[in-house]
């Protein structure tokens, strides 16, 4: 053992004992996830053009040719199945991910920690993240999103100004039969209208609406902070394992037989070798992490402008009608959708997390 109570790598195992190709693999890998970043950024910036959308319509067709139609039904029926009607598929699904990343801190760093005389409340830190994000989504989860019903229409439809644009006055849902309040739209999955709707969350199988966007933003911001803190607790441990093994003093054989002075892409290669598992989890959380604060950071600016991702969508696309090739208009004022709910920073996150019906509502019953 190291001293202190250090864990102690074999002695087989010191790079100067042996010689270990340089892994390309590795670096192969890294390209690739980085490839894949790059991937769905483009494609969420993308999605909106015709451009992107042409390409889509012409590689289903080019598939359609190969794939045999049985097949081609089969998964349509289950992409509407996962996509199309409420099922427990991505919940059991997030469950399942969150347990296995949460099985290996447990089984892997959290004792190798311990042997670095980590500090316990830093260890505990992503248990409690977790416990506070179960809580929230559950609440997600079961929350009712703001269901629109014929006892409540007349009172959704005083809450918010129609803007005779994207909510004009005196539309009639024609599945629910019910008058459309302003903000609001009928969810096809659901099969019901939902108050400021925001969208549908596979992932915690609900509508997210005025009544429970509080508790979404509170799991997505639990869950991005659990994910950030496991990377950090990951990260530190690894550097801290490098800095009392002084495994960055050690020299190696390299593929022409020359001893080298091991570098910083070596002690990233070595350990990866050493604790493959860990450090696919540290890849794993730190993309989860920047994906997840990508999309905290969107739903913020939504939050505290008073959008909904639905009237952010389709503000967008009322946008690009005026520039279908993705060009700007030579006007100053070409958009036809215009934000008339801002009321400033505190007054919008106190409608998000203060929703005045839902008060109301618990008062009636």
């Amino acid at each position: 053992m190291f001293g202190g109570g250090m864990p102690e790598l074999p002695a087989e195992n010191y790079p100067n004992k042996r010689n270990i190709p340089r892994m390309d693999f590795l670096v192969l890998f890294l390209f690739y996830l980085a490839f894949m970043l790059i991937g769905v950024v483009t494609i969420c910036i993308c999605s909106k053009t015709h451009c992107f959308k042409g390409l889509v319509r012409r590689g289903a067709q080019i598939i359609s040719y190969i794939i045999p139609e049985c097949l081609r039904r089969a998964m349509l029926r289950l992409l509407h199945y996962l996509f199309h009607t409420r099922n427990h598929t991505f919940v059991i699904l997030h469950l399942i991910l969150q347990g296995m990343v949460y099985t290996e801190y447990t089984w892997e760093i959290f004792g190798l920690c311990q042997e670095l005389e980590f500090s316990l409340n830093y260890l505990f830190l992503p248990y409690l993240l977790l416990i506070v994000n179960l809580f929230f989504f559950a609440l997600s989860c079961e929350t009712n999103p703001g269901t629109i019903t014929k006892a409540n229409e007349l009172l959704f439809l005083q809450v918010y100004e129609f803007d005779e644009g994207m909510f004009p006055k005196n539309v009639r849902c024609s599945t629910c039969d019910l008058r459309k309040p302003a903000r609001s739209k009928h969810c096809s999955v659901c099969n019901r209208c939902v108050h400021r709707f925001d969208h549908h969350c596979v992932w915690v199988n609900n509508c997210i609406g005025a009544w429970n966007i509080r508790y979404f933003l509170f799991y997505l911001l639990t869950l991005t902070a659990s994910a950030a803190t496991m990377a950090v607790v990951s990260t530190v441990f690894l550097v801290q394992l490098v800095m009392v093994s002084d495994l960055y003093l050690e020299t190696y054989i390299n593929d022409f037989g020359h001893l080298q002075v091991v570098d910083t892409v070596f002690v990233v290669q070595y350990l990866f070798l050493t604790f493959p598992r860990i450090v696919f989890l540290l890849g794993f959380v730190v993309v989860l992490s920047f994906l997840l604060g990508s999309y905290l950071c969107f739903c913020l600016y939504l939050a505290a402008t008073n959008q909904t991702t639905n009237e952010w969508y389709r503000g967008a696309r009322a946008w690009c009608q005026h520039c279908p090739h993705v060009a700007w208009p030579p006007s100053a004022e070409p958009q036809v959708y215009r934000n008339i709910h801002s009321r400033g920073l505190w007054s919008n996150l106190r409608e998000i997390f203060l929703p005045a019906v839902a008060h109301y509502e618990r008062k009636k019953k």
